[in-house]
């Protein structure tokens, strides 16, 4: 296993985390690390991309512009994650060329985040050779499970979306669609912790259960005296100032727990349960997506792959998120047996569009289409506020001032 980074210090700490886990388990691979990026590339069979281009002082200003614009204050939607792209695509795909050029037969699996745009740019020069994942509608489905009493792996979930953006549509066991039977049972539907971000009664109108970013969509904006990336921010310098120590795994864990225990605290009336934080995190189905590309044995997920027809309420080029069967020739998507509400697809649609010029404008170095983009996102709206968004970020960030180069 070799591990990357830009910067020498995070590396070092990253490597004795990952060398203590490494030591507790019988035939683990060996450790390196390297600062060269072509050195970590050449021979890799399957590589994970997990870049935050400007760290987490680059998230923390675009929460506040988007705040200071009376905006949702967010890294992957909206203003913030439109930002987010912006200065992060044209690292990714100077990634995805290296690895055509050096790594060719390599599967690639992105985390970075916005993950629909980050992997749409990298499909450019990878293909179906790169999935996009996240743990959100993976999560969803596991604690659906749980509250059926089905166990997850034996479901068949129809899941329709795109990143931090989806709605579980259907739930198969046996054949049987055990969904419209949950929706209505307000008092087992309430057990959910997406209804208990949404709210019980809305989950019902919407005849699906959204994943839980639906909340940035239908919460009014907040000016929060401390932002997620402000709180991140001092949570990981305080972790990687304390060194690559025998401890490191230890603090490692405690970082880890109180980051998931936090998640989405905005959006909760109540600390989230136990059972809830136990199912997230991408770890189990990115060992499961690694296995099944190398091995063979397929296995079922949901993964950010072209749409081409997969969803017929959406456009074909789109990345989307769906159940899909993983082989070693790569993800094949399910069809789902159940309809996306005209509503869903509608909202769908509409971000996929600023999405999808946000993407065109990073090609071209365009002003206007990174303009376009922003007043295209239904979190933004207009486009004077996007021209100064626009300004404003290219003015915060130099990378997003040197891709915008263009009228």
């Amino acid at each position: 296993m070799v591990l990357y980074d830009v910067d020498p210090h995070r590396l070092k700490v990253i490597a004795q985390v990952c060398t203590t886990i490494a030591a507790a388990v019988p035939g683990a691979p060996p450790v390196r690390t390297t600062s060269d990026l072509d050195t970590a590339l050449r021979g890799a069979d399957v590589i994970f991309n997990a870049i935050r281009v400007g760290g987490t002082a680059g998230r923390v200003v675009d929460e506040r512009i988007a705040i200071e614009a009376g905006l949702l204050g967010q890294e992957t939607i909206g203003a913030g994650g439109l930002a987010f792209a912006l200065r992060t695509l044209p690292v990714a795909t100077g990634i995805a060329t290296r690895i055509g050029r050096l790594a060719p037969e390599a599967w690639t699996i992105n985390f970075t985040n916005p993950a629909g745009m980050i992997t749409a740019g990298m499909r450019a020069h990878l293909g179906d050779r790169v999935f996009g994942i996240c743990d959100t509608p993976l999560a969803l489905v596991a604690r659906v499970a749980r509250l059926l009493g089905v166990p997850a792996e034996q479901s068949r979930p129809d899941y329709q979306g795109i990143n931090h953006l989806g709605f579980l549509t259907g739930f198969f066991h046996e054949g049987q669609d055990l969904l419209p039977a949950l929706l209505a049972d307000p008092e087992r539907l309430g057990r959910l912790e997406e209804a208990r971000i949404l709210g019980a009664e809305r989950i019902q109108r919407a005849g699906a259960i959204p994943n839980e970013y639906l909340y940035y969509y239908i919460a009014a904006p907040e000016a929060p005296p401390t932002t997620r990336g402000e709180f991140l921010a001092a949570q990981q310098a305080a972790f990687y100032d304390a060194g690559p120590d025998g401890a490191a795994y230890g603090r490692w864990q405690a970082v880890l727990d109180e980051r998931e225990s936090t998640y989405m605290a905005e959006a909760r009336s109540q600390d989230r349960h136990s059972d809830d934080v136990a199912v997230g995190g991408y770890h189990d189905v990115a060992v499961d997506l690694m296995a099944a590309l190398r091995t063979g044995r397929p296995a079922r997920m949901i993964l950010g792959v072209r749409n081409a027809g997969t969803i017929a309420a959406l456009p074909d080029e789109a990345v989307v998120e769906v159940s899909c069967t993983v082989d070693d020739d790569g993800a094949h998507p399910i069809a789902p047996r159940t309809e996306l509400g005209q509503e869903q697809a509608a909202l769908m649609r509409s971000v996929i569009g600023a999405e999808t010029s946000l993407v065109a404008a990073v090609g071209a170095g365009s002003r206007e289409l990174a303009v376009q983009a922003f007043a295209a996102h239904p979190l933004v709206g207009g486009r004077a506020r996007a021209e100064a968004l626009v300004r404003a970020y290219t003015r915060a960030h130099s990378r997003i001032a040197e891709v915008l180069i263009n009228p």
